[in-house]
């Protein structure tokens, strides 16, 4: 491992990061600020774990707060609702929740907020419509001009 890793676990169990053999691999250990120990191994290099090991999302952040959580249960009903009203008329796949979707529950958010932002112009429209993204695998988009 690179002298100053970051470790973090973002799997769903706190047994995914193997602390005691991190503990006995160390000569010493240091609260860097809040969520990061920086851990001093016997072969002078440095790892940095974060949340204590425990899943990031729920020790390091605010766990599932509400002001996220709205959003995430909003997309699933919207969602869902979507399914069911096209019902009979999508194949059998894994589907994106559509965009209008999305860009409703983020303007309502932002509304809740009263938070105000621009929109876009034409010319900015037609500037983004021109490019495609595309999935290079399960986690990278990759943007290309298409036009």
């Amino acid at each position: 491992m690179k002298d100053g890793a970051i470790v973090a676990n973002s799997g769903h169990f706190n047994v995914e990061i193997d602390l005691e053999a991190l503990q006995s691999l160390s000569t010493g250990k240091r609260l860097i600020r809040e969520f990061v120990e920086e851990f001093s191994l016997r072969n002078g290099k440095r790892v940095y774990l974060l949340g204590e090991g425990r899943l990031v999302n729920l020790a390091a952040a605010e766990g599932h707060p509400s002001s996220v959580m709205d959003m995430s249960f909003a997309n699933q009903a919207l969602a869902a609702e979507y399914l069911v009203k096209t019902k009979g008329t999508l194949e059998k796949k894994v589907y994106e929740v559509p965009q209008d979707i999305d860009q409703e529950i983020a303007r309502l958010k932002l509304v809740s907020m009263e938070i105000q932002i621009d929109t876009l112009t034409e010319a900015q429209k037609k500037y983004l419509s021109s490019w495609r993204w595309e999935r290079k695998n399960s986690d990278q988009l990759s943007a290309k001009k298409v036009h």
